[in-house]
């Protein structure tokens, strides 16, 4: 913990290096890595430099109003905790820390499906609004169950995955012995123990809040909760399609967020029925290699949205001018994952304080440089685009 004291963590990178020495090899590569040959991951990250800030001079901004309203909350910050799924591997506190530093810093956080403290312990962490995230992993049953509970529990919006039909070929997790490392056989995880052994401070607190955690969210009627490993086979049986959003609405009364849109025909689609706002989004360049930036894709959603229905996204967000380019461009707010999520790894609530802290001191100087004294007052006339995308940005 001390090092994130030091004056040398001043942006999420290292907050990235800290968790890389902290975790295993597995754990590190199953936060840090994508699909395939990571082509998306790398040019979601890569695609911010082609936009290029047109500041306002002689203009004095002695305070900055750092707000957004989204699907009728209105949050302190205009970035919201996605949903990161493992997260208890990270750190034990997992996604109680994570709800909790996000409620702190007055924003929302939305929890994963694939999350092994039970939702109603995580929204009690958190002083702020808190999201659920849905697969239908373990059938209909199980996600209605999961549904009424968070209904219960004051969760006050619901994010529908629609990008997970089967999961993307993650190739560090096979090369890294990440299911060996989960599984219940002590011989499978030989090749893999030395680096594991490496990480004793990790491998304490893995071992003592009792190894390879179910999934508490998802209980299988007759069975109890889902056990980690099995989440791959059941991805794949249970895609979620437009004609689903019809039963969800008859459990689930409140905002419904689409998470995954990536072209304008699936914006409209989500318009017909009934969300209220989308997330452009690759799963963080997890899915199908080769997908779109999600920064480059971004105008095109906005103007399929047509102002009926919000826009929200995520991918490649490591300083708080990135955010503002995508608000620039057209997003209400944005999602960060990797961002918090390094943070989490490094040092549990303490990183992921100290990460929203970054992007926040990030967001208020880039906003005084812009000469601009408000996210609501940011447009795209803040921004220069490459003549390529300027039919997108129209």
């Amino acid at each position: 913990m001390a090092s994130l004291k030091s004056s040398r963590v001043v942006n999420i990178e290292d907050l990235r290096g800290i968790a890389r020495r902290r975790v295993p090899k597995s754990v590190f590569d199953y936060l840090d890595g994508g699909a395939e040959s990571e082509l998306t991951l790398d040019e979601n990250c890569r695609v911010y430099r082609d936009i290029t800030f047109r500041p306002r001079g002689a203009v004095a901004v002695p305070e900055c109003d750092l707000s957004t309203t989204v699907v009728g909350h209105t949050f302190a910050r205009p970035f919201i905790l996605a949903p990161v799924g493992y997260s208890r591997l990270m750190h034990p506190d997992g996604e109680l820390a994570a709800a909790s530093a996000a409620g702190e810093a007055g924003t929302a956080y939305i929890l994963s499906t694939i999350s092994a403290h039970k939702l109603e312990k995580v929204k009690a962490a958190s002083k702020g609004a808190c999201w659920y995230q849905l697969y239908l992993l373990g059938g209909r049953a199980a996600a209605e169950g999961s549904l009424e509970r968070a209904r219960k529990a004051g969760y006050s919006a619901l994010v529908i995955t629609v990008d997970t039909p089967v999961a993307g070929m993650r190739e560090r997790d096979p090369r890294n012995g990440m299911k060996e490392m989960l599984g219940s056989s002590p011989f499978s995880k030989i090749p893999f123990l030395p680096n594991i052994l490496a990480h004793p401070g990790w491998l304490t607190s893995f071992l003592l809040d009792g190894g390879t955690p179910k999934l508490e969210n998802i209980v299988i009627p007759g069975k109890g909760p889902m056990e980690l490993l099995d989440v791959g086979s059941a991805l794949s049986e249970s895609t979620v399609t437009w004609a689903d959003l019809k039963w969800i609405r008859e459990y689930w009364q409140g905002p419904i967020i689409v998470k995954g849109i990536l072209i304008a025909d699936d914006a409209r689609r989500a318009i017909d029925e009934g969300a209220a706002a989308v997330v452009v989004s690759n799963h963080g360049g997890r899915q199908l290699d080769s997908s779109p930036a999600t920064l480059r894709v971004l105008p095109e959603i906005v103007a399929a949205a047509n102002g009926q229905l919000e826009v929200l996204m995520d991918g490649g967000i490591r300083r708080g001018s990135d955010i503002i380019k995508a608000i620039c461009l057209g997003a209400r707010a944005v999602l960060i994952g990797r961002g918090y999520a390094y943070g989490l790894a490094a040092a549990g609530k303490a990183g992921v304080v100290k990460a929203l802290d970054i992007l926040t001191a990030d967001l208020e100087r880039t906003l005084r440089l812009l000469g601009c004294p408000s996210i609501s007052g940011l447009d795209r006339t803040y921004v220069g685009v490459p003549h390529a995308w300027e039919c997108r940005c129209k």
